[in-house]
């Protein structure tokens, strides 16, 4: 059986924008999951929340979340991914419509960004991913 090589892209910054939050928990360890690993091979991973994503940084709804069954808290999936260099931003916009406020928002989160940090991410990026 041959062996598996990942290839040397260089350095790559990947922009993943999150907008699924808790009404769809299926979709919200992937990107987590998937950040984490793209951080694990050099790339500079930056996953935004956004819409209905930013409801994943209020405290007590990652720790309370998972996206299956006996699966693990979206917590963890966020803690792997920051342990693994991923950066969390929290789209400062969007916080009122949800009516998250600053005092609620998990450590978890490097920034809380205006929208114009997300068209920047996106401009500069190599890759985006959307969820």
């Amino acid at each position: 059986m041959a062996e598996s090589h990942y290839l040397d892209h260089g350095e790559q910054r990947v922009v993943i924008v999150m907008t699924s939050g808790p009404s769809m928990p299926h979709r919200c360890a992937t990107p987590f999951y998937i950040g984490a690993l793209l951080a694990s091979m050099d790339a500079e991973v930056h996953i935004f929340l956004t819409m209905e994503g930013v409801l994943l940084a209020q405290r007590g709804v990652p720790e309370n979340l998972t996206a299956m069954k006996g699966g693990k808290k979206i917590i963890e999936f966020m803690r792997e991914a920051k342990a693994a260099g991923v950066r969390l931003h929290l789209c400062k916009p969007a916080m009122p419509g949800y009516e998250l406020e600053v005092e609620e928002v998990i450590d978890e989160v490097d920034e809380i960004s205006p929208a114009g940090a997300l068209a920047d991410l996106i401009l500069g990026c190599d890759k985006t991913m959307f969820f």
